[in-house]
């Protein structure tokens, strides 16, 4: 993928077609959800170890009945067995009007049951037995603390592969990071390797930096965190943070982002949903 060297992008270009991520515990942030975003918007459902699954059902009808697309999270290494894993599908799909998923291993050493990977849920074949076909896989610009980039590059292409192979529409969803220049370098790395999925970037919405820290070493994002506490950090614990210097680097290089294959961004609303929605509105004004 050649890079070209077009015109910088606006932050309001960078904007279009966002997603963002809620979780199903608060019927409230679904209902803000329908009130604020515009309609066909996607909306991933966070499934949390030992959290109902089943919670995504009604949050997911709520949200397509408000014109939205829900995309609930499939955790791999929290399914007990293949029956449970029909059941949520069928009743996603049949109950709540889902035509996407995004799959992902899941934060848990030992499985529950029999998958360990994303790709071991898709080889079931139930997936595409309900009728979805856009199927979302996880990316890690960073890379991931119990799993080498080695690994995580053979994985991508071999989702990649299969999933031509079975007739699904396969993008990436990135963990969160705090460096544009990461990002794209990541980037280069995977389609150096033929991984030539569209992506959607994650960002981090706006929060204190006490609360992007905490998420940030949950989450194993390690390295980039220096940009945010570069400088005097505890004058600075309580300031907000937002994306906006990391939009402002993917909207520079906007030669790179095109050929790289920047399908959109995806937000994380850890400083609050309402939050994060208010900066995306106001920054695709400027």
């Amino acid at each position: 993928m050649p890079e070209s060297s077009a015109a910088p992008r606006t932050m309001a270009d960078m904007l279009k077609n966002f997603s963002i991520e809620i979780g199903t515990r608060e019927p409230k942030v679904v209902t803000a959800a329908v009130n604020r975003l515009e309609p066909g918007t996607e909306v991933y459902l966070t499934w949390i170890p030992g959290e109902d699954p089943f919670r995504a059902v009604e949050a997911s009808a709520g949200l397509s009945r408000g014109g939205l697309k829900p995309v609930p999270h499939i955790g791999a290494r929290h399914l007990e067995n293949e029956n449970q894993l029909s059941e949520i599908l069928n009743r996603l799909t049949g109950e709540a009007g889902v035509d996407r998923i995004l799959l992902v291993g899941g934060e848990r050493d030992d499985p529950l049951g029999p998958y360990d990977s994303s790709l071991k849920v898709m080889q079931t074949g139930l997936i595409q037995k309900y009728g979805i076909k856009r199927v979302g896989v996880g990316g890690f610009p960073e890379g991931h603390p119990k799993i080498s980039d080695k690994i995580l590059g053979e994985a991508l292409v071999e989702k990649m592969n299969f999933a031509r192979q079975s007739g699904l529409t396969l993008h990436i969803v990135t963990q969160f990071c705090f460096e544009g220049q990461a990002i794209l370098d990541w980037l280069r790395k995977i389609r150096a390797i033929g991984v030539d999925m569209p992506v959607r970037i994650g960002l981090a919405g706006p929060a204190s930096l006490t609360t992007l820290t905490r998420y940030a070493l949950r989450c194993g994002v390690g390295n980039s965190i220096r940009a945010l506490t570069h400088g005097p950090a505890f004058s600075k614990l309580l300031t907000e943070r937002n994306p906006e210097p990391i939009v402002r680097d993917l909207a520079a290089a906007n030669g790179a982002a095109q050929s790289l294959g920047i399908a959109a961004l995806h937000f994380y609303s850890f400083g609050g949903f309402g939050k994060t929605v208010d900066w995306i509105t106001a920054a695709r004004a400027q």
